[in-house]
Parts: C-alpha cells; structure tokens; sequence
C-alpha cells in the first residue's frame, strides 16, 4: 500500500523543528513524553493502513445512498471508526477532565492527517465531532456539556456544523432557519441547512446539530444569528435517548470527492415539532461557530496538505521504479531505458510538490504549536498576542494548502502519465477529494476577503505586523549563515515589498474606497501565503542545516532535500509573490469594472 507520509518527515517538523517535546516540560503536557507521542503516532499509523486505507477506494465508488428510509454506508466504515474510537483517537487532544488523553494539539493534528491520508471520505466523521465538541467545551453549559459533549468525546454521538442554507450558501447574513422561543426555555428550529457533511448514519448512536438560527425579532445580518444545539434523538437527563427530534433527511449531495462522508440537506421542524437548546447568549451564535470553524478552517488546510503529500509520495515511488526513455544526450537507441526520476522535467514536477506538501505541512503544524503556546501560557499578554498570530494565519492555512496542495495532486496524476487519470492508483482519488477543499469552511475567496479586509486591518494591524515580525526575527536569526544566505535576502526584500503593498492598500480603505480596496484580495492572500510559506522553508533549512554537519547515509540524503527543496521554493514560486505585488500596487481594476453583460 502506499505510504501516508514519509516518516522521517513528520519526526523532523515535530521534534527538529518545531521542538513538541518541550511542551513536556510544561503541567499540562508533564504525563506525557517522546515516547508517548511516538507511540500514538505509530498506533494510528498501523490502524490507518489495516481499517482506513484499505476501503478508501471501495468508499468512493460506493458511495452512500439514501432508499427514502434511510442513509446505506458500507460496513467497513463502522468497522474502522469504532477501532478509532476504541483506540482513543476521538479523545486525543480532549482535556484529561472530560475522559480525553489531553495530548498536545500538535501531536493529534498529525495524527488526523495521517487518517486523512488513509481515507478521508472516512476520517471525516471524528473530524467534526471533536470540533462540534471543542465548541460545546468552549461555550456550553455544565449541563449541554455532560447531555451533548461528553458523549460525542466517548464517541457515542457524531456532531455536525450547519451553517449554509439553499438560498443562502456562504452569505449567512441571509440565513431564514427560524428558533420560536417556547415556555420552557428552549426554542422550536424551523427551516433548511444544505452541504451538511455527516447530517444522516447510523455510525453512532445520535447526532448533534450545530444550528445556526435567527430568534424571532432578533436584529438582521450576522448580528441577528444565534445558535442551538438540536439532536437527532432528544437526550433526557439521565443521558438515555429519547424521542426523534424533528430534524429529517431531504436528500444526499453526490459529490466528485470526499463521497464517503456523507454529505446532507437537512429539514428541521417542517413536519414536525423539532427543539433545540441554546448556546450561550442569543444573537452571538456567528462568535461561537467561528470557534469551530475556525478549527475546521486549519483542520480544512491540513488535510489538503495530506492529500496532496499522499499523493506526491505515490508518484516519487512510481517515478523511482518506472522504466520508460533515456536522456537527451543518449545515442544509443538499444540502450536500457532508464527510471523516469532521471528525467529532469519529471524531477521538477516532484520537486514542486515536494516544495508544497512539505511547506504546507511545516504551516498547518505551526498553527498547531501556536495553539498549544495558548495552552500552556500564564502570560495573558502572552496568549493575546498568540492568538492574533493565529488569527491572521488562519485563513492562510486554510486556503494556500487547498490551493497548491491540490496543484501537488495535479502533478502526481502528471507523473504517472496515463496511468495517472487512471483508478489503478489512488492519485487521481486525491484530486477529486482535494478539489474540494478550496469550497470547504468558506472559499477561498471569501479567505481572502478575510484575510485583507478583518485579519490584516484589525486593531490598526497588530496582527500583520506580529506576524511580519516574527518572519523578519527568523531571517535575523538565519542571517550569518553563508548557505543560507539566498533566502535571507529573498525573504527580506519580499517582505519589504509585502509592507509597502499592505500600507497602500490601507491608504485606499481608509479612504473608503471598499470595493477597490478588496477587489484583488484573492491575489492579496497568494502574495502573503507564498511569503508564508518561504518562512516556513527558512525555519526548516535552518534546522537542516545546523543538523545536515553530523547527518550521514538516508539522514544526510533527507537534509539535502530539504535544502534542495527550499530552494525549488525560493527560486521558482516566491517570484510570484513580487509580480502579484506589482499588480495590487497598480490597484489594478479589471476584474472589478468588468461589467457582467460584456461576459
């Protein structure tokens, strides 16, 4: 089978660069050691190749069916989600006090991308449970946190998110599910969610809905939204289940990826009476769902990288071993082929996914870091200051991976030739699933929107400037190295250039000039994602470099790499970053002013 991730990979982004075992020495993490994390990350490994990889194909062309009665998932997935949950996978990174392992976030982000890698149709499902839970931890009640949370942490309820409407899609300002508060407190949901993945099984005993909804009255826009917990079966008191609540399956969305998890429109309280309860204060449901989408949003960006990794690793081992042409300065046409790695376009094209994959790793764990820092940290300042470090990489992690992972896919399908749009191996799978992942937890249009016109402007761009600083900090760091000294120069002048592009962008919001200020947002996000992510190559070179002196054999081999890797990066993709400068420099306005009868 193929590999999911190249080991020494992972061990290096975990424990050279990011230094997880530090983490140790703080209370929270003190139970735990290298041991432990290597561990768990060997168990998932083995319960990844033996329950999740080996149905992935079979899931996506089976995919589920709803006969009008009920949703048919073929039994595999059962059979691998409760090894998972069994395995303690669900409960990983949940607080010892709740019934989880309390593991670094860091440890179990790379253990669902591992899942993810196997199988994604099928990882998808504990993905939004322990999200839907981590938000009832945040902002539940006791009570709504031992009826709805604490089940879905011991696996016995799957959770959902459900945000878009028909209507509606990504604007939820326009959202129509209504809540009709009734006399005991708790609200009557009528209305429709569209693209709820994971809204109709029978993999767990219940299901808990995360609704967004308008109160009757309540103000318009997203500032009128509140949100409601409203399960598939009502749960007494005493945890046991009740009777089926109102919320009922209208039909499944086929989609061309992901078709494992299934995907659901939803109608809640048509026919019959559906209740929820409400999270937290009414009108601030939009606050406590970014806490889960936010999650999902990384979550979103890491399993882009997982299958585009995936996907790079199938096509280097069928590069290495598929025999076919000779070099161009070859005379002897009776000569052995040779491998097609020793091709040099072929080596490009495994070079630029090798440049993606390991860069967008390198960024989605980083984010996980940060989270673990506002874990452990007794500085308030502190935490502050992390937090608006993840605010502003948020979007970024979301959206870059989803994009240029997927390009990774794109040129694995390219190195296998023919073989490669072929389902003899799963690489043409991966880009059907990763084609996804630029549309999930709010386009990347919309991140970029996010990214330029919230994260970059907020609080008279503390965030940007945090996160600038930390990049410049690194290059300072790396500065009198003499190899890496090309990237040092390269990364300071594109972030001098990032600056003068973000302060004439404000000058132009600042005059009110909104729809010009965002109309190249979308090429705002690539500019500071390709910078991004040559920061995340200098901080890994850096560590291979300082490593590479003592290495020998497949070690010295794996630095190489990534030195040679880096500076793939630096010299073929980080140019885009200066000519998409060039162009919001311009403030350019074509694709505003284009008017739509001229299409």
């Amino acid at each position: 089978m193929p590999q999911l991730i190249n080991r020494r990979d992972l061990a290096f982004m975990l424990y050279e660069l990011l230094d997880v075992e530090s983490l140790t020495e703080k209370p929270r993490y003190a139970q735990h050691d290298r041991g432990t994390f290597d561990a768990i990350i060997d168990a998932a490994y083995r319960l990844a190749e033996e329950r999740f990889q080996p149905h992935a194909a079979k899931l996506d062309a089976q995919e589920p069916y709803f006969d009008g009665e009920r949703v048919h998932i073929i039994a595999e997935v059962k059979v691998a989600l409760d090894a998972y949950i069994d395995g303690g996978f669900l409960a990983a990174s949940i607080d010892a006090e709740h019934g989880g392992l309390q593991l670094p976030y860091t440890v179990t982000s790379a253990v669902q991308g591992i899942f993810t890698a196997a199988n994604a149709g099928t990882a998808g499902y504990p993905f939004l449970t322990v999200a839907a839970a981590n938000l009832l931890r945040a902002h539940g009640t006791p009570q709504q946190q031992a009826r709805y949370m604490k089940p879905m942490i011991a696996g016995r309820f799957f959770g959902t998110m459900c945000l878009s409407e028909p209507q509606a899609g990504s604007s939820l300002a326009d959202i129509r599910t209504r809540a009709i508060p009734q006399p005991d407190g708790r609200y009557r949901i009528v209305g429709n969610k569209m693209w709820i993945s994971g809204g109709e099984h029978e993999l767990a005993e219940n299901i808990v809905h995360l609704v967004l909804a308008r109160i009757e009255g309540a103000p318009p826009g997203t500032k009128g939204i509140s949100l409601f917990i409203v399960p598939k079966f009502e749960v007494q008191a005493d945890g046991t289940l009740g009777r089926r609540n109102g919320v009922r399956l209208v039909g499944l969305n086929h989609k061309m990826g992901y078709r494992g998890t299934v995907n659901t429109v939803l109608s809640f309280g048509e026919n019959e009476p559906c209740i929820g309860d409400i999270v937290g204060s009414p009108n601030q449901g939009l606050a406590y769902m970014f806490h889960m989408m936010n999650e999902a949003r990384i979550g979103v960006g890491l399993g882009a990288t997982m299958l585009g990794y995936a996907g790079y690793l199938v096509s280097l081992e069928y590069a290495r071993n598929r025999p076919q042409g000779r070099p161009p300065s070859a005379k002897d046409p009776t000569a052995p082929p040779v491998m097609i790695i020793e091709h040099t376009d072929v080596r490009r094209m495994l070079l630029q996914q090798k440049a993606y994959v390991e860069g967008a790793l390198a960024l989605c764990l980083y984010c996980a870091r940060l989270v673990d820092e506002q874990a452990v940290s007794v500085d308030a300042a502190q935490r502050k200051e992390l937090a608006l470090l993840l605010d502003i990489l948020t979007p970024i992690a979301k959206a870059w991976p989803s994009e240029f992972c997927l390009e990774a896919n794109k040129l694995a399908i390219q190195v296998l030739g023919g073989y490669g749009y072929t389902r003899d191996y799963p690489v043409e799978r991966f880009y059907r699933d990763n084609r996804l992942n630029p549309i999930h937890e709010g386009t990347n249009g919309i991140q970029a929107l996010d990214l330029l016109g919230r994260k970059v402007m907020m609080n008279d761009g503390a965030a940007f400037h945090l996160l600038v600083g930390r990049m410049l900090q690194d290059a300072e760091s790396a500065a009198g190295i003499p190899e890496l000294a090309e990237f040092v120069d390269a990364l300071r002048a594109i972030l001098d250039t990032v600056v003068q592009v973000t302060q004439a962008l404000s000058r132009v919001g600042a005059q009110g000039k909104v729809d010009l200020f965002l109309a190249n947002a979308s090429a705002y996000l690539e500019m500071l994602g390709h910078t991004v992510i040559a920061w995340q190559w200098l901080r890994q070179v850096r560590c291979a470099q300082a490593a590479r002196a003592a290495a020998y054999g497949a070690d010295a081999d794996f630095y190489e790499g990534k030195l040679r890797a880096a500076r793939y990066f630096y010299r073929y993709e980080l140019p885009r970053a200066a000519r998409l400068a060039e162009l919001l420099l311009r403030l350019d306005d074509t694709c505003l002013t284009m008017p739509p009868s001229a299409f």
